[in-house]
């Protein structure tokens, strides 16, 4: 830190504890944010959507009196974050990083963060908002990982291809004087484009939810108190972040970096089939039987000595079924079975509908969130063909997916190298990234979408006759990495016997063949 930005937070931490600290309405008040209030907004709606927070129904009952209800919704907004999270990203994604050291000491700390399982929880939240974040931290000598959602993350300058500087925010609450306070933790981290982050730490307190509220000291609460104000992390090639961002284009706020979910363009739909099935829901619980009787029914005609019910008939006092209206016209008694059908097939039809055009809009493939009665009775390649619309989305997002974990792996690495920010001062790893840029490699499991089986047996084929090699096939077909492929190949040639009785093809697939043709004659095996 320069002379100047000591004199410079010097003065500024004198304001703060003279109460002359910022005061911030909204996270965008501040001038180093450069994000519309819009895209805030935006975000917290698209939020309330994904927890069905939606509100209350008005209306009039019989009486004419005006009353409240929670609607019936399906989560379809929660339904179908999930199926795409799953199909992207799940448990059997696999990465690795050339040389040992580096890919082992990367595997622990994702291993040690339960990566696979959080990443798929947090891609959940991203899909539905239009992204999320995820930030390494050194903490007891170990690199852990925090996890931030959209609501979290705002950008600071930057240009709509990518986003190198923002700001983190952690609110928590405490009760002070039998009242609740909002206290925010606000991370700014600005990178400088080239090799150096500044990380500033700022807390604000308030007494409004719905604000950031007035600066104050660090040691206001404890667990802030030993928090540095400012932190330089020099010789990096990259922030210490990794920003997940859906792919498209933001059509609501061009100008934003920031991505945009699968709610925004499509609240219409999402509330037509909310619409739907909350009428539908009160057409159930309306449609009970009821019967209805002449009052004089309900009473007694005469009574008789000893009869404690005095001639009154006898019903279960659960019994709601029996309704006692006024006689007819003509004076006569009446007993009428009002129960209407319930419209089962119109309510499921409109759901389909709407379901569909949801589907269609979010790039899902029909049948994926609608219903489809015969896709139960369909073979392994028709289910492939079906889910063609969804693997092309899936591999729109697989390609953001790879990028930010790419990154977070770079951010992973640099930090290691950091001996200053262990308590041993040892840093674990030693990499020149700028020089040797790391090379990651990342496996999907393709699940569904890929016949495996089907797969398998045209691959073995290609890679009998030569066309495949056997590292490539065994890389696509196991999910193994090439060092690990390479490892098989080597295990495979020296656990292999004589192979003078094998067949030439089955020789050459495991390196053996003594040159009567296939991909090992000639001595040019791969």
């Amino acid at each position: 830190m320069t002379i100047r930005d000591k004199l410079h937070y010097f003065f500024t931490k004198g304001k703060i504890a003279m109460g002359f600290g910022n005061s911030l309405a909204n996270i965008t008040d501040d001038p180093r944010v450069n994000l519309p209030v819009s895209e805030i907004q935006r975000i917290r709606k698209d939020l309330d959507y994904y927890s069905d927070n939606f509100a209350d129904i008005n209306f009039f009952n019989t009486k004419n009196e005006l009353r409240k209800r929670k609607p019936s919704t399906l989560s379809i907004t929660h339904q179908a974050a999930r199926k795409l999270a799953s199909v992207i990203f799940n448990e059997q994604v696999t990465v690795s990083v050339t040389g040992e050291t580096i890919d082992n000491f990367v595997n622990e700390v994702l291993t040690d963060n339960l990566f696979n399982l959080k990443y798929e929880e947090y891609l959940e939240t991203g899909i539905v908002t239009g992204g999320f974040a995820v930030r390494p931290y050194v903490d007891n000598n170990k690199i852990k990982l925090a996890w931030i959602r959209a609501d979290q993350f705002v950008p600071l300058q930057s240009n709509t291809n990518d986003i190198q500087s923002a700001v983190i925010v952690n609110r928590t609450t405490r009760s002070e004087n039998s009242k609740t306070v909002w206290y925010s933790l606000l991370e700014f981290h600005e990178f400088d484009g080239i090799s150096e982050e500044t990380i500033t730490n700022e807390l604000y307190r308030s007494e409004n939810v719905s604000e950031i509220g007035q600066q104050v000291n660090l040691t206001v609460l404890d667990e802030f108190a030993d928090l540095p104000e400012q932190v330089v992390i020099s010789d990096i090639v990259r922030p210490t972040f990794a920003y997940f961002k859906t792919p498209g284009k933001n059509n609501k706020s061009i100008e934003s970096p920031l991505g945009i979910g699968i709610v925004e363009n499509n609240m219409h739909v999402i509330d037509a089939i909310n619409t739907a099935q909350d009428q539908f829901y009160r057409e159930v619980k309306l449609g009970k039987r009821r019967i209805a009787i002449d009052g004089t029914l309900m009473k007694p005609q005469t009574e008789h000595s000893g009869d404690d019910m005095s001639g009154a008939p006898v019903f279960d006092p659960d019994d709601d079924v029996f309704m006692q209206v006024g006689k007819t016209k003509d004076g006569k008694p009446i007993i009428e079975d009002l129960t209407n059908d319930i419209r089962v097939q119109q309510y499921n039809d409109s759901l389909q509908v709407f379901m569909r055009e949801f589907e269609n809009n979010i790039g899902l493939s029909q049948g994926t969130l609608s219903t489809d009665a015969t896709k139960s009775d369909k073979t392994a390649t028709e289910v492939v063909s079906d889910n063609s619309e969804t693997y092309r989305t899936r591999s729109s997002y697989i390609t953001q997916v790879e990028k930010q974990i790419k990154e977070l792996i770079i951010s992973i690495v640099q930090l290691a190298t950091k001996p200053e920010l262990f308590d041993n001062q040892k840093a674990p790893l030693s990499v020149d990234l700028v020089n040797n840029p790391l090379e990651i490699h990342l496996h999907f499991d393709d699940g569904v979408f890929v016949d495996k089986d089907k797969q398998l047996e045209e691959d073995l084929k290609v890679a009998m006759a030569g066309f495949m090699p056997k590292k490539q096939f065994l890389m696509r077909n196991y999910g193994l990495s090439e060092d690990d492929a390479e490892e098989w190949l080597a295990e495979l040639q020296s656990e292999a016997p004589e192979t003078d009785n094998m067949p030439d093809e089955q020789a050459g697939m495991l390196g053996g063949n003594d040159g009567e043709g296939g991909e090992g004659s000639g001595g040019n095996d791969e």
